[in-house]
């Protein structure tokens, strides 16, 4: 059976919000994209890297799916240690407004229900799949109980707003430590699993 595992940046208060990027996304007037570059050391880098050549392959929200889309097919030379397992590996994508056909290679669109189409790719074979940024996508599978581990990196700052994974319905959702590395910046590298309730 295949797991969910999660990737996210995260600021101190939560936000996952244009972690790359000033241009990112400034939907709700964010106005401050890119704030999680300068966190980046080459141990975090390294764990980035991890990441995205174990996975089986991932899942994407239809907004991180048109940026990638838009940047990793046509990356630099350095950056194809990172282009490599994007472009190559599945790529299952939750949208209501893209097209059956997506253009870049090995993108499948969800059909029907997000959580039973991502229920359903979880009792087939194959490695794990990891959701990258694309939090209202990471909402609906937290909702559902579909995610098997958070690999988060915390970084030491304060953004004061922005989108969030975690959505203020109240729910208690007890998590475990599996991991945890500081880096040079002061970011935390902390790997969380659903804890038994």
């Amino acid at each position: 059976m295949r797991r969910v595992i999660v990737q996210e940046w995260v600021s101190l208060d939560g936000v996952v919000q244009a972690p790359g990027s000033p241009n990112e996304d400034k939907s709700g007037g964010f106005k401050h994209g890119g704030w999680h570059l300068p966190y980046f050391d080459d141990m975090s880098r390294t764990w980035v890297v991890q990441n995205l050549t174990e996975a089986g392959g991932y899942l994407l929200g239809r907004r991180t799916y048109e940026n990638f889309a838009g940047h990793w097919p046509n990356a630099s030379p350095e950056e194809q240690v990172i282009a490599q397992p994007l472009n190559t590996k599945p790529k299952f994508v939750a949208s209501t407004t893209l097209k059956d056909l997506l253009p870049w290679q090995n993108s499948t669109l969800l059909k029907g229900d997000v959580a039973a189409a991502v229920s359903a790719l979880k009792q087939k074979d194959g490695g794990s799949l990891l959701v990258i940024g694309s939090p209202k996508l990471l909402q609906t599978l937290i909702d559902h109980d579909l995610v098997d581990e958070f690999r988060m990196m915390i970084d030491p700052l304060v953004v004061g707003g922005g989108k969030r994974i975690f959505t203020n319905d109240g729910a208690l959702r007890p998590l475990r430590l599996v991991e945890s590395r500081v880096t040079t910046t002061g970011a935390i590298l902390a790997t969380y699993a659903p804890a038994k309730r």
